[in-house]
């Protein structure tokens, strides 16, 4: 999990503990795991992005290298977190890959509407799962160049 003063490089936005185990299994196999950090519902994952919240103070100018999102949260729903984390010029250029069980046509392409940079439908085998984890986790925090964020 996240170190303090370390910001996270990677944020995951999941309400499931099995998924979020495994997950995070995958990532400490990777040696990934120390850089990211859990929000259980999308109203978390926001005050997390925006330094809001119980998260009032967090440094908002080192957002993570990339979002985890699924869609189906409480509070605040996936595409919702979406909308907000992509209408505001702080926050647009971060990375998003929804992760998700819906393959609703619908939930697609919204998200693609929105601005998600990647979506993938959760393989239900396990170790199908765990190899889009690592792959994933590997691919945006290693492969992935970020924006360069000029200063003002």
């Amino acid at each position: 999990m996240e170190h303090i003063g370390n910001p996270a490089e990677i944020l995951l936005v999941e309400d499931n503990p099995n998924d979020v185990e495994l997950i995070l299994h995958v990532f400490q196999w990777c040696n990934l795991s120390d850089r990211v950090h859990v929000a259980w519902n999308g109203a978390e994952a926001l005050d997390y992005v925006f330094g809001t919240g119980p998260y009032r103070g967090r440094d908002i100018r080192t957002p993570p290298r990339v979002i985890l999102l699924d869609l189906k949260l409480p509070k605040v729903d996936g595409i919702e977190v979406l909308r907000r984390l992509k209408e505001d010029e702080k926050t647009r250029t971060i990375p998003v890959v929804v992760l998700t069980s819906s393959r609703e046509e619908r939930d697609i392409v919204q998200s693609y509407d929105l601005g998600v940079n990647s979506y993938i439908v959760k393989p239900v085998q396990f170790d199908e799962f765990a190899n889009v984890i690592r792959e994933l986790g590997l691919y945006w925090r290693m492969i992935n160049q970020p924006p360069v964020k000029e200063e003002k």
